[in-house]
């Protein structure tokens, strides 16, 4: 994939995170213990992943590093032991940073919410396996072409965090009036907000962007892999029942922004 370096025309404006949402809460078929709380204007809202094309980073002046400027905190240490197997396999011709990767290595301490934490080695202001443009072996995240070398889906061989993105997942234990607990499980936009204080110093955010709301299918479909790893196969095939039987709802005013958008330079 030859990236799009030239990302300086003025961006198309964002909309604001505080919008009405519909939400559905459902019970995990595969156990009654465990409940499931996702936001439908965020599923089946139009976004797509635009890196390379449409994306103008989150840092200014960095387009090409989409969202990999400041490296992936790993979730646990099975995340980065997980991370760190796969990139055993990349060779020096799809890595472009191998020579730092193999003897610094690839993960360095840093602190996340005032914890000590592991993440991702920066090398020349991005992550550790961004190949940067004009690198002969391949543009974009290393882990991710392995992937696809493999015949992998991305989220086998990337950090958790990587994959994951935008959609943003909370578990916690919910106590009903009852007394009885469950797990409930809360699938929801990862918008602004979620990177906390400086999520609005960002430079520019792809969920609230109409220019990242193009894709041919809804999220709830274009992301089916990353939401059945993020709740088990039965629970997101009830979440798929449940949003192909929901008609008319609210756009997600990216989404409604971007048609707009399509419709006037169609119209032109």
């Amino acid at each position: 994939m030859k990236l799009r370096t030239d990302l300086g025309m003025p961006r198309v404006r964002e909309v604001s995170p505080d919008f009405a949402r519909d939400w559905i809460e459902f019970t995990d078929p595969s156990n009654p213990r465990k409940a499931v709380r996702a936001d439908l204007t965020w599923l089946m809202s139009s976004w797509t992943c635009v890196y390379g094309t449409a994306c103008h980073g989150v840092v200014e002046g960095r387009a090409a590093d989409g969202c990999c400027t400041h490296g992936a905190f790993y979730s646990d240490k099975a995340d980065e032991k997980r991370t760190a197997h796969f990139a055993k396999m990349l060779k020096k011709k799809d890595w472009q940073y191998a020579p730092v990767g193999r003897s610094e290595g690839i993960s360095v301490e840093d602190e996340l919410d005032g914890e000590p934490a592991r993440k991702t080695r920066t090398v020349d202001g991005a992550c550790v396996f961004l190949n940067r443009p004009g690198f002969p072996g391949g543009e974009g995240c290393s882990l991710h072409a392995l992937a696809l070398r493999l015949g992998l889906h991305p989220l086998e061989t990337k950090p958790d965090v990587c994959w994951q993105l935008p959609v943003r997942r909370l578990v916690e234990d919910v106590q009903r009036a009852d007394d009885a607990t469950v797990e409930l499980t809360t699938i929801g936009e990862f918008d602004r907000r979620g990177w906390g204080p400086g999520g609005e110093d960002l430079h520019w955010w792809c969920t609230s962007s109409p220019e990242a709301h193009v894709g041919a299918d809804p999220v709830v479909v274009s992301y089916g892999p990353e939401l059945v790893a993020l709740l088990g196969q039965p629970a997101y095939d009830e979440l798929l029942r449940l949003c192909a039987e929901r008609t008319g709802l609210p756009l997600h005013p990216a989404t409604a922004a971007a048609q707009s958008l399509a419709s006037s330079k169609s119209e032109a």
